[in-house]
């Protein structure tokens, strides 16, 4: 004899429960979700505390967009200096082989002879 499946009823005004992250930042992602839907469910009801309301009143203004770009910029700053250190590194490299490579055309056998050359 077979069974209907009967989907889990559910009393009104509960939610959905998810499973927890996995990761650290999964979870901390989730959380963050979760308080911004309730902060626009309590915005919408107009029962949002003061300090919600001041919260993405500064969120949205322009002294805030503009510090969101400082960052931005920086960010890019500090992608371009190691970027810049990491070039660096690399002709530095490439000139050592360019000069070991003329000391061993020039008939000198090792390099390693030679502890002035680097």
């Amino acid at each position: 004899m077979r069974m209907k499946r009967v989907q889990n009823a559910r009393p009104s005004g509960t939610t959905k429960t998810m499973r927890p992250g996995l990761t650290p930042e999964a979870r901390e992602g989730q959380l963050i979700s979760l308080a911004v839907d309730l902060a626009e469910k309590q915005l919408r009801e107009g029962t949002a505390s003061a300090q919600v309301i001041t919260h993405y009143l500064k969120l949205g203004s322009t002294k805030e967009r503009i510090e969101k770009e400082i960052l931005e910029c920086q960010k890019e700053l500090i992608a371009a200096k190691t970027e810049m250190i990491q070039s660096g590194k690399d002709l530095k490299e490439l000139y050592k082989n360019a000069i070991e490579a003329m000391y061993h055309y020039s008939g000198n056998k090792d390099v390693d002879d030679d502890k002035n050359l680097f």
